[in-house]
């Protein structure tokens, strides 16, 4: 019982970093596109002044498993860098959200999906 309110003093593993990319350019979806060829490649268009694009970055970056290998993925900050976001809706035809998970793979948009939806596990089945 009090290990449950007090904490254990067992070391926690450390969760792996995200290798995050930052997506500031257009000209970057060209690479994206390319690289998606081989390996899947995720995008999360993260809005800094929205509080549930924040609730959701904390949850990717608490249950975040993958590692580099098997996924590039983009951090898009959309306030910033809203040209980049917008072309991201046209090239890869998905509906612009925020927050909001894209992954592509061959070139194409395979998943979208934002708010509550968006969450790591969904990940795996682009792997």
């Amino acid at each position: 019982v009090f290990k449950g309110l007090f904490g254990s003093k067992e070391p926690k593993e450390p969760k792996p970093e995200i290798p995050w990319q930052h997506l500031r350019d257009v000209s970057q979806l060209n690479k994206i596109a390319k690289d998606s060829k081989t390996k899947p490649v995720a995008i999360y268009k993260h809005s800094t002044t929205c509080g549930i694009s924040r609730m959701v970055l904390r949850q990717i970056e608490s249950t975040y498993d993958l590692d580099a290998s098997q996924m590039d993925i983009y951090y898009l900050d959309l306030k910033a860098y809203r040209e980049v976001s917008n072309e991201v809706a046209v090239r890869f035809q998905v509906i612009h959200q925020s927050p909001q998970m894209i992954v592509i793979k061959n070139g194409t948009a395979v998943y979208a999906d934002s708010h509550g939806g968006v969450n790591v596990p969904a990940l795996h089945q682009y792997l």
